[in-house]
């Protein structure tokens, strides 16, 4: 199965957004993969779960929230991109997103054929952290090595800022037993999802 990757529709648009519904995206993969304490359910899992069968039933997508470092890293995101082509000299083309059967990411931007990038607003604590570890930053291989199964990419470059602090960029190249970790969980996530949907038809259904 090849990905569809879809350019023509503004990221964060009313179309974009009825893109994604009811889709398991690359950027909530480690919601998918949550696990609760002692062995429980995750909740957190579960309320994305619900999210997307309410998204599924309804056909309409549910009203994302927003906080200020989402609001924030929004606002920086043309500059971090900007700075970041000036410093590697790869140029970012900005897509709406890509669709892989039932699954879906949006990219902060594809590099020429092989290539994708992810821009992160971190606060100064947190990227000094990243720096000092000097690693890829577990927090995000999720959305990444998503990123990679979703497109296709071979490799995918991280980048960390903050205005005043040092640009933290890090490559990551596909890890195939992590993806197939990563398929198998979306698999059991939407299998479980369209028995949420089956079950709430029903009962609509019933009364």
């Amino acid at each position: 199965m090849k990905p569809e990757i879809i350019k023509d529709v503004d990221q964060g648009s009313a179309e974009w957004l009825s893109l994604r519904a009811g889709l398991p995206s690359a950027s909530c993969f480690d919601k998918v993969m949550a696990k609760g304490r002692s062995g429980t359910a995750s909740k957190t899992r579960q309320s994305y779960m619900n999210q997307l069968a309410g998204e599924i039933i309804t056909g309409e997508p549910e009203p994302a929230y927003q906080n200020a470092d989402m609001q924030r890293g929004h606002e920086h995101e043309p500059i971090a991109r900007a700075s970041y082509e000036f410093m590697t000299g790869n140029a970012v083309e900005q897509v709406a997103g890509a669709r892989l059967g039932r699954v879906w990411c949006s990219p902060d931007g594809l590099i020429g054929d092989d290539g994708g990038y992810e821009a992160k607003s971190h606060k100064p604590s947190i990227l000094i952290a990243m720096i000092e570890d000097g690693g890829f930053p577990p927090q995000h291989s999720a959305q990444v090595q998503g990123n990679l199964w979703v497109t296709g990419r071979e490799w995918w470059d991280l980048h960390c800022f903050w205005p005043g602090m040092p640009h933290f960029i890090k490559r990551a190249y596909r890890d195939e037993a992590y993806i197939a970790e990563l398929s198998s969980a979306v698999d059991r996530f939407l299998d479980e999802l369209d028995a949420v949907v089956e079950r709430i038809r029903r009962y609509g259904e019933a009364a």
